[in-house]
């Protein structure tokens, strides 16, 4: 009995020590210089300011995490009579992150988060890492120093900051900053490898952008990528207490990529698990249910504007977005090989087009505004593609595909409350319509609706 006693002890105790170092981290957090806090004092931060509030005294390591557990009541119908997945209520697959921050100077810092487990990638999965300078005392220069006291630049594998409404978003465990419970149907948000220059200065933004447009580095076919070049401009102004006005617009221009991705960039997934989905569907290969992935490869444009008004507990968020593009093979760009015996040439096609509009109303109160209610309208149409194919190996092998104009449009009720900071319940009553696929199509006539709550966790 007691070399069985010895030898349990021995297997908990080193994971008793890990989370008693980890509670102690939490408890104590060493605070990092132009910082994006995780907990509710996150909320309503866009990029980070130029205000210099931490002094720097040493090298410093920040560890924190977002954990969130769902459970969802929905239902989903469709009228082409394909099958759809066996949806009922429950708890879909719980998703964590890790969130590591160095300070490795004065005003320089490390950010580096990983998914730990998400509805797309079950497994541990690094998101991204980047540097951002906000100072350059270590290259003992007094003009410089003085030409950065307005500038940033972050550099490294990151979330582009195109348009506002990334900063909302759900990101696998990190659903603390999005006051209901999935991003916009149609979701800006990836990562990829480049810089981005700032220059903030009286509420004025100015910022340009340059990755290497995908979301994954690469070292092959050079001739089918080419970077994405980006920019925006707002003003951002506190006009009196608890009254704030922001106003951004963001461009984005990218003429080729293997695996274009700023339409589906995002490897944690829906929070609407299975809706619309066929009944075969798996977490991994269908995790992004309730959205519209436009397929831009080539040729992408896209604009954005973003209000955001605060008066007193009243908030309002807009996105206004208008993107074109096509996919490769609608570009011309895949043509039958010498093996094929085809001799059909395919000529590039019109840019196709969507547009988006979302609209968040919410109304927080309570002290340190612990409560909110509000309300999101959100629509997407446009032109997509179906039935494209791209064997080039084969005769017939290729085909553009069929056009056809379609929309989806969700409206959402919910509201939440900060039990701490650092923990919150959240709920929502959700409708989603599906307008205009085609006949056969799993979404012809589709339409889901019901409730979804979360609790999220964030330190």
């Amino acid at each position: 009995m007691k070399t069985v006693s010895r030898i349990t002890l021995l297997r908990i105790l080193p994971g008793f020590l890990l989370l008693t170092f980890l509670a102690q981290i939490a408890a104590a957090q060493a605070p990092i210089q132009y910082f994006r806090q995780y907990d509710q004092r996150g909320i309503g931060v866009f990029e980070t300011s130029k205000n210099d509030t931490i002094p720097f005294n040493d090298l410093k390591l920040r560890v924190g995490g977002n954990f969130t557990q769902s459970f969802q009541t929905l239902s989903h119908s469709n009228d082409s009579g394909v099958p759809l997945y066996d949806l009922g209520n429950g708890f879909p697959l719980a998703q964590a992150n890790l969130n590591l921050d160095f300070q490795l100077a004065d005003g320089v810092r490390v950010n580096l988060i990983s998914y730990m487990s998400s509805h797309h990638h079950n497994e541990m999965w690094v998101k991204a890492g980047y540097f951002q300078i906000d100072k350059v005392s270590f290259l003992n220069s007094e003009l410089l120093n003085n030409l950065w006291k307005n500038l940033t630049l972050k550099i490294g594998h990151m979330e582009i900051n195109y348009g506002d409404a990334h900063f909302r978003r759900s990101d696998g465990g990190n659903a603390f900053w999005n006051p209901f419970i999935e991003n916009n149907i149609l979701d800006a948000y990836t990562t990829e490898i480049g810089a981005e220059l700032y220059w903030q200065k009286n509420g004025f933004l100015l910022m340009g952008g340059m990755t290497n447009g995908e979301i994954q580095g690469s070292v092959t076919a050079p001739e089918k990528r080419s970077p994405s070049v980006y920019g925006k401009v707002g003003y951002d102004k506190v006009l009196a207490e608890r009254t704030r006005v922001r106003l951004t617009g963001s461009l984005l221009r990218k003429s080729s990529s293997v695996n274009g991705t700023l339409f589906r960039g995002d490897r944690t997934g829906s929070n609407y698990q299975f809706v619309m989905e066929p009944a075969t569907a798996t977490v991994t290969a269908n995790a992004f249910s309730g959205r519209i992935n436009p397929n831009f490869s080539d040729d992408v444009t896209t604009f954005v504007i973003n209000p955001f008004v605060q008066f007193r507990g009243l908030e309002l968020f807009g996105t206004v977005e208008f993107a074109e593009g096509n996919a490769a093979v609608e570009n011309g760009e895949v043509q039958y090989t010498p093996a094929a015996n085809d001799a059909t040439k395919f000529n590039k096609l019109e840019k196709r087009k969507f547009d988006q509009l979302a609209v968040d109303l919410l109304y927080r109160f309570g002290k340190a505004d612990r409560f909110y209610v509000g309300a999101r309208y959100n629509k997407v149409s446009g032109t997509q593609v179906f039935g494209s194919t791209t064997t080039v190996a084969t005769a017939g092998g290729i085909s553009q595909g069929t056009r056809l104009d379609i929309s989806q449009e969700r409206t959402a009720f919910g509201g939440g409350w900060f039990i701490t900071r650092n923990i919150l319940l959240k709920g929502e009553y959700v409708t989603q319509k599906f307008n205009d696929y085609p006949a056969g199509d799993i979404l012809q006539g589709g339409k889901f609706d019901g409730f979804v709550f979360q609790g999220t966790i964030a330190f």
